[in-house]
């Protein structure tokens, strides 16, 4: 019993046949002579020993992980958000911790509260909704964080953000180029920043047009089921020339309930889709998509969380990225 009292440690130092001072040094990555560190190394291998992460963390000041939070991990967008950031981050000796926040900004409250109490050394932060409540937190706050999407009112942070009313025109423009004149609009949720962005992107690039206001559903959520209802209430109502939806899943949903009404594709309707994910290419017929620069985007926060780290009094940086069109079958 008294052997298991004897801290594992303790044990690697008697192993390797120096103080535990030295078996702290080795293990912290801190100087130590080439045999210290070698027996160190051979003796805690012997013995299955891992450092504690959160002793460690609170000796150094740091945890050596970086937090994501999205709203949801299955979107094909986050995925490559996700992939982008744990590539740079990696690199830099950091690992990623995925954190699905939902779209209620509760969670994502609760997920700030948690990390100000040391869980991570840093915060990318993709929330759909910025209320008040969110904003306040973001203030409290007391480590770096980076927000992908636009910053609540009144927070001064590093962010970047795609142009949804830029990459909304690409699309209208392109339709009404092949001679649509009856567009409408799937879009997500409109209280959620880009359910709002996008809509008012659409509304501003049919003005801008003379074409007048267009047919608009909301789906409940961002999904290809919620964009399965609201397509079909949609062409319930009426069966225009054209469809732009607010991102990819809506816009195969669309495509199959078009479809499925014997609609031919692009024919009949076409449809554009934006974040130009994988899965508009594999559609049939592939789907004309706006690329929002989900990638850059998420490298940029990347690198912008890091810089904040190694320097916590740099300027604010607020970077936009620029969308492009990708035209495919569909229109």
């Amino acid at each position: 019993m008294a052997e298991a009292k004897k801290s594992t440690l303790w044990l690697v130092a008697e192993r390797a046949g120096v103080s535990i001072a030295s078996v702290s040094r080795v293990l912290n990555g801190q100087p130590a002579s080439q045999g210290v560190t070698e027996r160190v190394r051979a003796a805690a291998a012997e013995l299955g020993y891992v450092p504690d992460a959160t002793a460690r963390s609170l000796k150094v000041g740091r945890t050596e992980q970086i937090a994501l939070a999205v709203a949801d991990v299955g979107n094909p967008v986050y995925v490559g958000m996700m992939h982008e950031i744990s590539r740079v981050v990696t690199k830099a000796g950091y690992r990623l911790v995925l954190s699905s926040t939902g779209a209620n900004p509760k969670d994502q409250i609760d997920l700030l509260v948690g990390l100000n109490r040391g869980f991570a050394d840093g915060l990318i932060l993709s929330p759909l909704r910025a209320p008040e409540e969110l904003g306040a937190q973001l203030k409290a706050s007391r480590f770096p964080i980076v927000i992908i999407g636009s910053v609540p009112p009144g927070v001064e942070l590093d962010n970047v953000r795609a142009d949804s009313v830029a990459g909304m025109a690409l699309a209208v423009n392109h339709l009404a180029e092949q001679g649509r004149e009856r567009i409408a609009f799937v879009n997500g949720p409109v209280d959620t920043v880009p359910g709002a962005a996008r809509r008012n992107g659409y509304v501003t690039a049919l003005a801008a047009l003379g074409i007048g206001h267009g047919t608009q559903v909301s789906a409940r959520d961002f999904t290809y089921q919620a964009g399965l209802k609201a397509a079909t209430a949609l062409l319930d109502k009426e069966t225009p020339d054209a469809i732009v939806c607010a991102n990819d899943l809506l816009a195969i949903a669309a495509l199959n309930v078009a479809t499925r009404r014997g609609l031919r594709i692009p024919d009949d309707i076409a449809i554009v889709g934006m974040d130009d994910t994988d899965i508009a290419d594999l559609a049939n017929p592939a789907i004309t998509s706006v690329n929002l620069g989900a990638t850059k985007r998420a490298r940029t926060a990347a690198k912008l969380l890091l810089r904040r780290l190694e320097n916590p009094e740099a300027p604010l940086r607020q970077v936009v990225i620029e969308p492009t069109l990708t035209v495919r079958g569909s229109s």
